[in-house]
This record gives C-alpha cells, structure tokens and sequence, in this order.
C-alpha cells in the first residue's frame, strides 16, 4: 500500500487521538471547488482511489446544480462497478436499554424518566430471534445501552445465545454488535465469540459540540470514543464500523470527519472500516436536540453520493430511520446495506412483551416500518438482489478493504453467486407466492447477466446449488 505524505505523519499514531477540528474546518474553508476539480476526483475514484480531505472537500464545495447531479451519477457508476446490484439485508435487535450516559438527542439517556428499562433474558432473547428467523433474516446486529450489565462477557454471552438459536431452516449466521467502547481485552472476549463488525458511531466529529450533547457519563470522553476502534483492531477485530448522526453539527463537516477516520484505520492498520453509517437524527422520547444543523433531504442524498466516491470499498449502510422513498433513491448512488422488518422496542419481534410495558419508549423513531418481505418484494421489482451472504465473513475473507472491490471479477466469482443462493433459501423457505415468481425471475436474469460477463463464472454449479436448495440443503455458498 502506498500513503501520501499526510498519511505517513499518522502511520505510528495508533491509539492516540487524531481528529483535529481546525484542519478539519480549514480544508472545508480553503478548498475551492471548479467543474475541472470536480470531474478530476470523480475520475480518481472511478480509478479505485480514495479520496483524500481536499479531494472530498472539492466534491462537498460544489453547489452547482449540474455538477452535484454529475457527483450523483459518479457514485451510481462506482456503486454498480464495485456492489453490482446486490443489497444486503439484516435486521437490528435491541437487547437492553439500561444507560448511564447523558446525551442529550437519544430516548436512552439516563436523564430520561419516561424510559421503561428492560433488559432481555436468555429465554427471550432466543424468542426474538426465532421470530426473526421466522421472517428470513440471517444477519442480526445486537445492539445495546452503554451500561456496566453490558460488559465483555454479558456481549459474549448473548452472542452464543443468538447463534445456538436454529428453528426450521432459519438460523443466524452473522451477528454484529453495536455497543460500548471496550478494552483491548474486552474486545479479545468478543472476538472469540465470533462476532461480525463491531459498530462504535462517534456521533459527531466536532468536540464542542460533542461536549454539548453528551452530558454525562463515560461517554462524554471524546478521545476515549474516538480511540475505540484502535483498541478493537489492537484485538484481531478487522471489521468496524464508523458512523456520524447528522444533524448534530454541520454534514459536511462531519463526512470530512468520515473519512478522516477512514483514512486514519487505514494509515495506522492497513484496512478501513468495514462498513459508514450516517443516520439522521430522528425523533425519540423527550428528545431534547437544537435544529440549527437539521439535514434536508437534498443535502442528505448528496452526502450519500460523496462518501460512495470518497470510500468506494467501505460499505454504506442506510437503516429504517429514513423514509421508503429517501432510501429507495440513495440506494442507487451509495448504499450497499439496509436493514428490513424493523422493530426497535424490546422484545416486538415477538411481542413478548405486553402492552401495558409502554413499548413505544424506544431510542428513536423510525420511518420504515414495512415487514421483511415487503423490502425485498420492492428490491426485486427494482431490478436488485437482494443477499443474505456471510461467506465472506466465515471464510476468512475480511479486512483487506473489501475483496471484492481489490480482486478483479471478485463480485461475480462470489458475491453475486452467493446472493443468488441466499435469495433462493429466501423464496424456498419464506417468500409469498408472488415473491417467489419475482424472485426466481431476477435469479434467472442475474444468471444469464454471469454468463455474459467477461469473466469466467461456473452458472452451471450455481443452478446445480440452487436444485439442492430446493432439495432442501441449506448454507451453500462459494
């Protein structure tokens, strides 16, 4: 790998703070922006370069209507020329709401007397997961309150719980976390439990007004967040997730901060993160939040398409806090990820739960509530695969900035293969009749699509793959 000067300067930095507000807001400030720039980073991603500061602040400068529409069309391009037209679903599920930070946006908040604490036990932690394997769903993110109850071993534990889970064909096979900062050590426990990604959002780039919002509570330490995923690469985790919530401070400030973190994984571990979420603040209980920075739709759409051109290999994820129509377009120009059949309330997926628990106290509001199928229903009709890979994950082939984005006909060789024999347990086993003729549609199109591609792909052994799915064999993947 070769760095740029910048780049050496943090190469030995691990670990140690490196968010520098100044430099950050000074690039925005002093980075013109011309059609020529504009066309000239286009075509450096296109060329399977990252984009360094300045290159992203000539994209997030340019306000030009026709050339904010060309950014557009670069990140549809790249997003075709990297992703194809798969898209990979996973659901999220809250295990406790115990809390004992203080920010000042989020329905968790310690301050918060209107929250109903619950944490789910063993027994109903395996309901919610058979519900969701009821509904197809084969990648979970376990997602948690920042309170001591959620250490290392309690993660680890509730981990195993999900994986033993297995009713009819269904089972987990990738559970992502999202939870607090942890130790070096903390981070080995979890590791070894065989998670996926571990999701740690800094919330916002921008320390004053991270001081602003995070009140209280361990997570009012800006440097001791910052640094987390440095203690998990430290520990053998060579898949982080990284995420802003827009709305906090100015959006474009906050994807340079992105891609500063970005830049600053791959300088100091020689891979970025696995995957950039970048939610926008919604709605939740007693939500207490200054609209100074809200992001429009328009500007949302577009910050989308910048950070699909300034990280092409790191993966986009969109979740259900946006609006059927919102993600239905920057699924076209960034997004590789979303999740579908949400439900955010603990224990909804199997409303074990009764109703005079107050379910609706959850963390926030979402914005698309439609089931599982529905998504996938609209992915078909829309020409998209829709996946449920773990391949990759359980083969080894992590880290190393997505090989597929690397390795020529990486996409075709695997992932579209294995999205096609996912989407097939999908039909088989869960799919409305509708569904099922949609699907074995975009199957058979995706197949010829192989056939016709450049590089070599054995359709044959994918059909014959698909008749033992039929035949009932399940987890089959290349």
């Amino acid at each position: 790998m070769i760095f740029t000067p910048e780049e050496l300067k943090i190469k030995d930095e691990s670990m140690k703070p490196f968010i520098d507000p100044e430099e950050i807001q000074e690039t925005l400030n002093s980075t013109l922006s011309s059609p020529e720039k504009v066309r000239e980073v286009i075509q450096k991603s296109l060329n399977k370069s990252r984009l360094t500061l300045e290159d992203t602040a000539v994209l997030l400068n340019a306000n030009d209507p026709e050339l904010i529409e060309e950014i557009k069309e670069g990140a549809r391009t790249l997003k075709e020329r990297v992703y194809g037209n798969r898209i990979v679903l996973f659901a999220p599920l809250y295990v406790g709401n115990k809390c004992t930070n203080n920010c000042s946006y989020c329905g968790f908040r310690v301050s918060n007397k209107e929250a109903v604490r619950k944490t789910l036990s063993d027994e109903e932690i395996e309901q919610e997961v058979e519900a969701l394997e009821d509904n197809g769903q084969k990648r979970l993110i376990l997602v948690y309150g920042e309170h001591p109850d959620y250490d290392a071993d309690y993660i680890a534990h509730t981990v195993n719980t999900v994986y033993k889970v297995k009713k009819g064909n269904g089972e987990i096979r990738r559970v992502n976390i999202n939870a607090a900062p942890l130790s070096i050590e903390g981070f080995k426990k979890v590791h070894e439990a065989g998670i996926g990604t571990y999701q740690i959002f800094q919330e916002t780039y921008h320390p004053e007004t991270y001081r602003h919002y995070h009140l209280g509570g361990k997570k009012r330490d800006f440097d001791y967040r910052l640094t987390s995923l440095d203690r998990a690469m430290e520990a053998g985790i060579d898949d982080v997730g990284i995420g802003a919530l827009f709305g906090l401070y100015d959006w474009k400030y906050e994807v340079l901060g992105l891609v500063r973190h970005t830049n600053h994984l791959e300088a100091c571990y020689g891979v970025g993160p696995h995957t950039i979420s970048f939610p926008r603040i919604q709605d939740a209980s007693t939500l207490n939040w200054n609209r100074e920075h809200i992001v429009s739709d328009e500007d949302f759409t577009r910050l989308v398409a910048i950070l699909r051109l300034a990280v092409p290999y790191t993966g986009l994820i969109l979740t259900a806090r946006e609006n059927p129509n919102i993600r239905k377009e920057v699924m076209h120009f960034g997004v590789s990820q979303i999740d579908g059949g949400t439900k955010l309330e603990l224990g909804s997926y199997s409303q074990s739960l009764n109703e005079d628990q107050n379910l609706n106290k959850e963390q926030f509001l979402i914005n698309d509530s439609r089931s599982l199928n529905e998504i996938i229903d609209e992915l078909l009709t829309d020409g998209y695969l829709p996946s449920f890979c773990t391949a990759c994950y359980r083969l080894g082939r992590t880290g190393e900035h997505f090989m597929e984005f690397s390795v020529p006909g990486f996409i075709k060789r695997y992932c579209s293969p294995n999205a096609i024999l996912t989407l097939s347990e999908y039909l088989v086993d869960y799919a409305p009749q509708e569904t099922k003729e949609k699907g074995w549609k975009v199957i058979e199109k995706n197949l010829q699509d192989l056939e016709k591609a450049k590089e070599k792909v054995n359709t044959s052994e994918i059909r014959r793959r698909i008749e033992r799915i039929k035949q009932g064999e399940r987890d089959l993947y290349f």
